[in-house]
């Protein structure tokens, strides 16, 4: 039986109601629970957001906060095989360029990935098939989605390989991926994202596990190609430094909500939720003589199976008691726009916000 939504749509399917996109990729009110023995997890629960071609979302959030299970369902690689009998539950609408990919035929969405969406999977150790060489990966990518033989789709792999900067492509083409080091591997799987130019890239935690050198020279490399190729970037982290590097605007996620969104000059420099406070309080600065000691985020993330009440963030927040009502243990806040194209989910005033940051966060960092 199809499962319905409160208005009485098909879950995934866009309601008459809904507007026409206007943006290149548009999530709107996407959710993806998953049932388990203890409890429904709310892995992602009440996103929306937009990206125009050749900008940069960076989201990020701790381990937990629903980053890479957003990735997944905009690729639509939540399959019931991954969780045994029980299927991912998902509902909201995912525009990609005009094509609503929750209610298109799973058929549909696979013909548009590796073709018009690409992911760059967090440990290409494990997203690499370790029996098969890196050549032969990226010549079955690019041959799904072309009509080539083996020897002009090898060409074109030799081609990535040396686009992203692997010395020797010709003859590294035929090595397996153990044989390469994690920035080779990691680059490895950026030219096979990118094989079929791709208007879409996920990279999730590109930079993981990679020393800082490595780390920078990959940040380049994305940022590189995706001037060449025009497409639309989410980078998805932990690192606040990473998307500092390549981001246009920032999502900050906790507990499977977006708690602040908006440009990243603002989320940097005028932020406006006591998580992203934290977030920042965590990072080493290179630009500045360092004061004090960094203060890591007191506390641990919440389940995704007994989220809160009220505020996610209230049990961690230093501020909670300072909205009147005990409200943020009640009430669950919504995103309000605090400046242009600023947005942030916070029970306190923003009188409140701007003197807290002005006179106790900002000085410390």
């Amino acid at each position: 039986m199809t499962e319905l939504s409160k208005s009485g749509a098909a879950v995934g399917e866009p309601t008459s109601s809904s507007p026409a996109p206007t943006s290149f990729l548009e999530v709107r009110d996407l959710k993806v629970h998953f049932p388990t023995d203890d409890g429904l997890v709310k892995s992602v629960d009440g996103l929306s957001f937009k990206l125009e071609k050749g900008k940069t979302l960076g989201i990020v959030g701790e381990s937990g906060s629903g980053k890479s299970v957003t990735s997944l369902g905009i690729m639509g690689l939540h399959t019931a095989g991954q969780y045994g009998k029980r299927k991912a539950q998902i509902s909201g609408e995912i525009w990609l360029d005009g094509t609503e990919l929750l209610s298109s035929p799973p058929d549909e969405v696979r013909k548009l990935r590796g073709r018009q969406m690409s992911m760059i999977f967090q440990d290409p150790l494990s997203a690499l098939h370790p029996y098969y060489t890196i050549g032969q990966q990226i010549v079955e990518a690019y041959r799904i989605h072309h009509d080539v033989d083996k020897k002009t789709a090898r060409r074109r792999a030799v081609e990535m390989l040396d686009r992203v900067g692997i010395p020797q492509p010709d003859k590294r083409v035929d090595n397996y991926p153990h044989e390469f080091s994690g920035g080779m591997r990691q680059r490895a799987m950026i030219a096979m994202s990118l094989v079929n130019n791709p208007e879409l890239l996920i990279a999730d935690e590109p930079t993981t596990a990679l020393d800082v050198t490595v780390q920078a020279q990959i940040l380049d490399l994305i940022r590189d190609l995706q001037k060449e190729f025009g497409s639309a970037v989410i980078v998805i982290t932990h690192d606040l430094g990473v998307v500092a590097e390549l981001a246009d605007d920032i999502l900050v996620m906790y507990g499977g909500r977006c708690v602040e969104r908006g440009p990243a000059e603002k989320v940097f420099y005028e932020p406006r939720h006591p998580y992203t406070w934290g977030l920042l309080g965590s990072m080493p600065r290179l630009d500045r003589e360092q004061q004090e000691r960094l203060i890591p985020v007191k506390g641990s993330p919440p389940s995704l199976i007994n989220i809160p009440s009220g505020c996610a963030f209230n049990p961690r927040c230093p501020y909670a008691d300072v909205p009147k009502d005990n409200v943020t243990r009640t009430v669950r806040p919504e995103l309000t726009e605090v400046g242009s194209r600023h947005w942030a989910a916070c029970h306190m005033t923003q009188e409140q916000r701007e003197r807290i940051w002005t006179e106790e966060i900002a000085p410390k960092l």
